[in-house]
């Protein structure tokens, strides 16, 4: 194409963009009561977008560093805390202030505590975990436009193995971190579905893809008639055995090995539920898996798919951001709108397909259907 043809194609750029490339209206902006508020939050989110990258990476120092469990236990001093980190005192304090701009912690009569925020990110299950494990993402986002040009190979493809069929999660040191992470995780998003979906009605559910089963044992215990099904890779049976050894869920389990990409979806179940999963693979196998359900399904069966869903034509600044990279460094899924997600239920064959957004969406929204 020509730069002649490619300034014709160019459309006129909006009103507030105009004024966004303005110098000079930025400065009356700065002048203009009611307008330099306005510039002002602006500014400061855009500043956000800028330090980004430091913010996460003071928080990665502040997990691995031990500095935050160690406040959870108890209030300390500069020097102490230094020392329990194996910091300089100077490099220590940098940290420290950094970390309460964050708002993660903060000092009083100095000593240093944790905040509300920074007492959440040790009590909500698997987030420090995810924190942990950010170094793998980090790495792979270190040169980001040969990244979006796919000039890269995900170290974070290798994370995840399990996503590339049963034969690439052989690895028992694998599969173990995959359950880890995976339980941590579900639990919270095992939280939010409850509160979403009724249970009430299914005599049977099978989570397909569900770990070692941290999602159905929730599920389980808020419904104590309830049967239920984990269907996963051979390679995550033992951690699922352990879990429901529990006399009050051993009875109502059975644990069956396959994988939803090679196998046949057992039979017998009124209710399948897919957990942190569909975003996880390429379109053509989401496609497959919803029409393996529908296969296993009887008819009346529920489908209930659970996972942190994009925004569609109104992008959201977690899901469509955090969950659209991520999925896209594992080469294999990527963040869906509710919408979507609806739209290859019905191509599927589901009828009374329902959409359910999360109070916290970055955790997880729902969608429902049913067999005709």
């Amino acid at each position: 194409m020509s730069a002649a043809q490619d300034h014709s194609e160019k459309a006129p750029l909006a009103l507030s963009t105009r004024l966004g490339l303005s110098a000079e209206f930025h400065r009356l902006a700065g002048r203009v009561p009611g307008l330099r508020q306005i510039a002002r939050a602006e500014g400061r989110a855009l500043f956000d977008i800028v330090q980004g990258f430091v913010a996460s990476q003071v928080l990665v120092a502040l997990v691995e560093t031990g500095l935050l469990r160690a406040l959870a236990e108890s209030p300390a001093d500069a020097p102490r805390l230094a020392r329990l980190g194996g910091l300089p005192l100077e490099r220590a304090e940098v940290l420290l202030k950094a970390g309460a701009g964050l708002k993660l912690i903060h000092r009083r009569a100095g000593r240093w505590h944790l905040s509300t925020r920074g007492a959440a990110l040790q009590a909500v299950p698997g987030l420090e975990a995810m924190v942990r494990h950010h170094g793998v993402l980090y790495r792979d986002l270190a040169d980001p436009v040969a990244f979006f040009r796919g000039e890269t190979t995900p170290e974070l493809a290798g994370f995840w193995p399990y996503v590339f069929g049963a034969g690439a999660a052989k690895d028992p040191g694998l599969a173990e971190r995959y359950s880890e992470l995976m339980a941590d995780s579900q639990g919270l998003v095992a939280e939010d579905t409850l509160k979403l979906v009724d249970f009430k009605g299914i005599t049977e559910l099978m989570d397909v893809g569900g770990g070692s089963g941290a999602f159905l044992a929730a599920v389980g215990a808020a419904y104590p008639a309830l049967k239920m099904v984990l269907f996963d890779l051979p390679a995550v049976v033992p951690a699922a055995e352990a879990r429901f050894r529990d006399p009050g869920m051993a009875g109502r389990v059975r644990i069956l090995p396959g994988s939803f990409r090679d196998d046949p979806l057992p039979r017998g179940a009124d209710a399948i539920s897919l957990v942190r999963v569909l975003f996880d693979h390429a379109d053509a196998t989401v496609a497959a898996l919803l029409t393996s359900v529908h296969a296993a399904l009887p008819p009346g069966g529920r489908l209930i798919v659970s996972e942190p869903m994009g925004g569609g034509a109104s992008p959201d600044r977690h899901t469509d951001v955090y969950y659209g990279v991520y999925t896209l460094a594992m080469q294999t899924g990527r963040s869906r709108a509710p919408e979507e997600i609806a739209g290859l239920c019905s191509a599927a064959g589901f009828v009374d397909v329902k959409i359910r957004k999360g109070f916290r969406t970055f955790v997880t929204s729902v969608v429902e259907a049913r067999r005709p």
